[in-house]
């Protein structure tokens, strides 16, 4: 298959050069397109063999749903059973890096929700995304753009590496700006529950339904036989090919934790020259290596959610064998940053 590339000129209306995107997504086509979270590999969301195209060209499991994009947050009553928390959300944070899981309508094929009777729906906050939505005259179900298992795409570059030759268009609208899939949360009466953090936090949820719920998944490994009720809840994510380490503090006291985590990335790279490690900027200086990268200055998590996928793809274009990570804060964003994090890793965590 030859792949069309569109790059956008945002100097130049972004709706003409959305033209042959939006046919091939009304045709049945898939076309990958930046949002503010991640890179999407998009379908018409109401045709069942442009899921069964998103799950071939990702090898991605039939059981893992798949979000529907809408271009207004009003849309969402035409494919899924709205309520009135729903439209506070909507009013909250749409468009906006938030999905919204709900009772789904007929009109939504079982393939695009693997199953389930519920779908997740998510308003973009990327103009790119929602005018390509628009253009389109569909829904659009989409994961994120890249090869099941591997950490998503943050650029349209990682997208070209992954399904150059298995999708018909990619859409290079620059960086994603959180660099973090949304924040999944399921609408269950006057409650919510939080299957997957990201931008939109539990803190921040709060402020419009303080009953918030955080699923086991987000933190432990889903028991064998259960059906994920949101992506990226079961299957192996997130990982590059070298196996992941995370490096979390294990003592009452955390003050000394930065030294700890220096000395003991000096002890592996004095151990394996093929380890990589993966630090803030305050620990550059300190360490001597091939395979050193940063997720940021030290206090900037929002640094450390836009770096996170890309230093592990980084790490792929290397010989490293292991990589060994760093842990910060587990709360607001540094929740969806450790989620990640964890299953990249496998849920392998070394405490010092």
């Amino acid at each position: 298959m030859k792949t069309e590339f569109v790059k956008i000129d945002f100097k130049k209306p972004i709706a003409e050069q959305l033209t042959l995107p939006a046919k091939i997504l009304s045709e049945g086509g898939l076309v990958a397109f930046p949002t503010e979270t991640v890179y999407g590999l998009g379908g018409n969301a109401l045709d069942a063999g442009a899921a069964s195209k998103i799950y071939r060209a990702k090898g991605r499991p039939s059981d893992n749903p798949l979000i529907v994009h809408i271009a207004r947050p009003a849309d969402a009553e035409k494919y899924a059973y709205t309520s009135e928390l729903y439209e506070k959300l909507a009013r909250a944070f749409m468009p906006g890096p938030l999905t919204v899981v709900l009772p789904k309508k007929e009109n939504i094929p079982f393939s695009v929700t693997g199953g389930l009777q519920t779908v997740g729906i998510r308003c973009p906050g990327d103009p790119v995304a929602r005018e390509l939505i628009r253009l389109a005259g569909v829904p659009v179900a989409a994961p994120s753009a890249n090869v099941s298992g591997r950490p998503s795409p943050t650029a349209a570059s990682h997208v070209r590496d992954d399904l150059n030759g298995r999708i018909d268009c990619i859409i290079d609208g620059g960086e994603a700006e959180v660099g973090l899939e949304s924040t999944i949360v399921k609408v269950e009466g006057d409650h919510l529950v939080l299957l997957r953090p990201g931008a939109i936090t539990p803190e921040m949820l709060k402020n419009v339904c303080e009953n918030v719920v955080l699923d086991n998944g987000i933190l432990d490994k889903l028991p064998e036989g259960t059906a994920p009720q949101a992506p990226g809840m079961k299957y192996r994510h997130y990982a590059p090919r070298a196996r992941v380490y995370l490096v979390r503090n294990g003592r009452a006291d955390v003050s000394d934790f930065d030294e700890r985590a220096i000395l003991f990335f000096r002890r592996k790279l004095e151990e394996n020259s093929s380890v990589g490690i993966l630090g803030y900027d305050e620990y550059l200086p300190y360490l001597t290596g091939n395979h050193i990268y940063s997720l940021g200055a030290k206090d900037d998590e929002l640094a450390h959610s836009h770096h996170l996928f890309d230093c592990l793809r980084r790490f792929d274009e290397t010989d490293v064998t292991e990589i060994y990570a760093v842990v910060g804060k587990t709360s607001g964003i540094g929740l969806a940053l450790y989620n990640r994090m964890l299953k990249a890793s496998a849920y392998t965590v070394i405490y010092i």
